[in-house]
């Protein structure tokens, strides 16, 4: 099994994907260049953080015109399972396969810290190692990672089982405590925390495996 990690000009966390997949989890990947669209032979695709063509306009405004994410996007309608990580889940918003939006934190400042979440996994192909109300901890460094939705839509997600993680303690002023949502299929995820950087235990602790060994089984 093989999981693509797109690349756009501005993605810095393509690599620490890589080495979570690869290097703790022994699960093979390969890079998906932004104009790329052939997404055959991949069993899921992540969307990594960073600043995707420099972050202009809004926060993935224009990385969702990226040919890669047209076929994405096919990918995630056809069941596959799409992971998206800080800048990823904004690219997912911008492009629709997720509702609402990521705005500036409420402190107008970026964010570089440990976060303690609570998980209510439901659906979602990605949270299935985890139990429901685990507690679980990863970094998060965003600076526009504060989840925003119509108050109506904001229910619909609740009462749909759609937001599956949460901040225990709100960093950024995200409403609901949003910190991850999923789409009703279950098959397509955004978080703004970074699991990535919770899988080797040289750097820290190691509660973002399960959710990056979706593909292994």
């Amino acid at each position: 099994m093989t999981i693509g990690i797109v690349v756009f000009p501005g993605s810095n966390c393509d690599r620490d994907v890589r080495w979570a997949l690869e290097g703790c989890l022994d699960q093979p990947t390969r890079f998906l260049w932004h104009e790329e669209r052939d997404l055959s032979g991949l069993d899921a695709v992540v969307i990594p953080g960073g600043f995707s063509y420099g972050d202009y306009l809004r926060c993935g405004a224009i990385a969702r015109f990226a040919p890669v994410l047209e076929a994405v996007s096919a990918f995630a309608e056809r069941g596959g399972p799409v992971l998206g990580i800080c800048n990823g889940f904004q690219v997912l918003t911008e492009l629709g396969l997720l509702p609402g939006a990521l705005t500036r934190n409420r402190s107008l400042h970026f964010l570089c810290e440990s976060t303690l979440l609570s998980v209510s996994p439901g659906d979602c192909q990605w949270l299935r190692h985890y139990a429901a109300d685990e507690r679980i901890s990863l970094p998060i460094a965003h600076g526009e990672g504060r989840y925003q939705a119509e108050p109506d839509q904001l229910k619909q997600l609740e009462d749909g089982g759609q937001i599956v993680l949460r901040y225990v303690a709100n960093p950024n002023g995200s409403l609901g405590d949003v910190a991850g949502l999923c789409n009703r299929r279950g098959n397509v995820l955004g978080l703004m925390p970074h699991p990535e950087r919770a899988c080797d235990p040289a750097i820290g602790g190691i509660d973002g495996r399960r959710l990056l060994a979706l593909a292994i089984g």
